[in-house]
């Protein structure tokens, strides 16, 4: 009995360890190198169906490589926890991160 208390429990953890999103489209804002990145979230099922990057200031071809890098492991990971910058570009990722996870606040 006690086995399977400890097993419910386990399981209800994990199960808030990915907590479900609202679903909808959110905006964030974040920092990046040069200036605001704002990126629109949109959730779909309860999971993070697209991230988009709506302004920056950013130096295109550094940014397109955190574009290209950034946003795919997010919506992979279905969160930022986890998700790494990349490198030569920095800052815009984590400009990008910093927005998404300011619009994945709106979303819970």
């Amino acid at each position: 009995m006690k086995k399977l208390i400890v097993l419910a429990a386990a399981a209800l953890l994990a199960a808030g360890a990915n907590a479900a999103y609202k679903d909808g489209s959110y905006t964030g804002e974040g920092q990046g190198k040069s200036g605001p990145v704002k990126v629109q979230v949109t959730v779909k099922a309860g999971k993070i169906a697209s991230v988009k990057v709506l302004e920056q200031k950013e130096t295109p071809m550094i940014f397109k490589g955190a574009e290209a890098g950034v946003i795919p492991a997010i919506v992979k990971a279905n969160g930022t926890k986890g998700v790494a910058t990349v490198s030569g570009a920095t800052l815009s990722s984590k400009g990008i991160i910093a927005a998404t996870n300011a619009a994945l606040a709106k979303a819970k």
